[in-house]
């Protein structure tokens, strides 16, 4: 088994070398396979972790061009955590997605319920003008609702450098590393000329 194998698991998932050795042994020196098993292990010490209180931490912020610019609060348990390079690189990947991706809201228990049911009514009234059966429209709206606000929720969006996994779970995976729990708490983002 190559040592550098070993310590590239370790780096990606955040478990100790005996676990990474483990899962590669157990995957017979499948990386990908022992990756993923240690991920989900990550994720599992990661929910765990979630309910920890998180009040340290800071505050980001990233400009773009000087015309896009983000202000992101995220927090960890501790100060130490919180001057971690780690940390550090985590909120500055989220400064950058929230530039580019431009959601409205943290997480979706932040959506305002009046918001909802306006989107809610607003692809009811499609899916009846197209003349649908009523068990199907149920259906098609839960879908689209989710859908939309999936795009305007920054945890639901896909993470702008590797759009198959989501924002959520990055944040996950740095929880996994850092063994803290971490929370996107709030974000401004501001772009030259817009109104709001």
């Amino acid at each position: 088994m190559d040592i550098k194998e070993i310590k590239r698991l370790r780096e990606l998932t955040g478990v100790g070398m005996t676990d990474a050795k483990k899962a590669l042994t157990e995957s017979k020196g499948d990386f990908d396979a022992a990756l993923a098993a240690m991920r989900k292990k990550g994720l599992t010490k990661a929910e765990k972790s979630a309910e920890r209180e998180a009040r340290a931490g800071v505050i980001g912020s990233y400009v773009h061009d000087n015309r896009i610019g983000v202000l992101v609060e995220v927090n960890c348990e501790t100060d130490f955590v919180a001057r971690n390079e780690l940390f550090t690189t985590l909120v500055k990947d989220l400064s950058m997605h929230i530039a580019a991706s431009a959601p409205e809201f943290v997480n979706a228990d932040l959506i305002p319920e009046k918001e909802k049911q306006r989107v809610q009514k607003e692809f009811s009234e499609r899916a009846k003008s197209e003349n649908k059966p009523a068990d199907v429209i149920t259906k098609i709206v839960q879908g689209q609702v989710a859908k939309y606000f999936a795009e305007k929720t920054l945890l639901e969006q896909p993470f702008i450098k590797n759009p198959d996994q989501t924002v959520g779970d990055y944040v996950k995976e740095y929880i996994a590393k850092l063994g803290e729990n971490i929370v996107v708490r709030r974000f401004e983002r501001m772009a030259l000329g817009e109104v709001s």
